[in-house]
Order: structure tokens, then C-alpha cells, then sequence
């Protein structure tokens, strides 16, 4: 069985557990995702099925991609995504790929974009503290000293610094599966997940 699937965060909202506890979830759209491409070890070494997510419109389609999705139907995707599996004996090109997968109370892991924060100094970006907020200090947000001394002489690479922040590759592992709406497509997912609302995100079983 293919490991995972792409999604959307649609947002987040709470429902209450059997036993009264109110449960804070990610509202996520999964699939369907579509068979677009078949991987084998035997002829590109390694075994894996190309899925394609939400429909894009042909005219929107460069000709490459266009050929490349005629040979599982005639719908073209915004999105494509590879994901391992044991046996690519077992699907087809155009097979539908569901939610059905997976089961509530399943521990998932969640891939997604963080949200992008633009140039941030170092207390938003790294944690740091402010500086003294009495009068005379000029200390306020400034990060401090950066460079060494005699030796090397220069600053380290690594070093805290304000720059960009955000837009990072994220995993949030170990999630629980509260519920599943097939009807609708959409799973609703223990806490928070990385990204904005309708960000693209991979929703994927454990390795192990």
C-alpha cells in the first residue's frame, strides 16, 4: 500500500472526544490523488507511483506536462508528488487513489511550508531577550556581539542572525487521526500543522 497522499489545510477547529475533551484539530482535504506514473527498480531502480493532486486547467499546462499526463487520462494536476512502495505491480496508470487508507486513531506525519515572516531579527526569528528597557541603554533589540576576537577574527558561519524566516520545509510526526469524513475527503488531524490555509501538504504513515 502506498505510504501517503497530498492535501490541503483548510484550517483549524476543535470537536469534543467521546469523554467530554475538547480536542483542538487541523482540518485537512486529502486526495483524491490520481496514478500518474509507475515506478520499478528494474527500470529506474527503485520502486515508487507518481500521484497527481487537484485538477489544473489544460490551458494552463505546459506540453510537457501534457504528455506526460495522457498516458494516465486526460486530466492534468497542479501538483505531483512520489511516494515509495512495495509492489508498483499492484496499481495503474489513472487508478484513484482515497483516504481510505487510513484508519482514526492512526498515528500520521504531516509534511508542509511554513508560513513565510519576511526579514526577522533575532527575538522573533532565534527566542532571544530583549535588551535593559531603562533609560540610557541603547540595547533594546540589537543582537549583541556576533564577530570573535584575535582569533579567527571573523564571524562564525551558523552564527544567530536576523534574516529570512519562514518558508521552511516542515514535519510534525506522531499525529492523531480524530476523524475521518470520506464523503467530503477530509480528515481531521490532532494539533497543529505546518503551513498556511490552503497550503499543500503530505500526509504520510510512519517509517517504522
Amino acid at each position: 500500500m502506498v505510504r501517503g497522499m497530498l492535501g490541503k489545510k483548510l484550517g483549524m477547529t476543535g470537536v469534543y472526544a467521546s469523554d467530554g475533551k475538547y480536542l483542538p484539530v487541523t482540518v485537512v482535504k486529502v486526495g483524491p490523488c490520481f496514478v500518474t506514473q509507475i515506478k520499478s527498480e528494474s527500470v529506474d531502480g527503485y520502486n515508487a507511483i507518481q500521484l497527481g493532486f487537484e485538477d489544473k486547467k489544460e490551458n494552463r499546462t505546459t506540453k510537457a506536462l501534457k504528455g506526460h499526463f495522457k498516458k494516465s487520462g486526460d486530466k492534468c494536476f497542479s501538483h505531483l508528488k512520489e511516494f515509495l512502495v512495495e509492489k508498483p505491480d499492484e496499481y495503474s496508470l489513472g487508478q484513484e487513489i482515497t483516504l481510505d487508507m487510513f484508519e482514526i486513531g492512526e498515528l500520521v506525519e504531516v509534511t508542509g511550508t511554513s508560513k513565510g515572516r519576511g526579514f526577522s531579527g533575532t527575538i522573533r526569528r532565534h527566542g532571544f531577550s530583549r535588551g535593559p528597557e531603562s533609560h540610557g541603554c541603547r540595547n533594546h533589540r540589537a543582537p549583541g556581539s556576533v564577530g570573535c576576537s584575535a582569533w579567527p577574527s571573523k564571524v562564525v558561519r551558523g552564527k544567530k542572525m536576523p534574516g529570512q524566516f519562514g518558508v521552511d520545509k516542515r514535519t510534525v510526526r506522531n499525529l492523531e487521526i480524530v476523524d475521518i469524513r470520506s464523503e467530503d475527503n477530509v480528515i481531521l488531524v490532532k494539533g497543529q500543522v505546518p503551513g498556511s490555509k490552503s497550503g499543500l501538504i503530505e500526509i504520510k504513515r510512519p517509517m517504522f
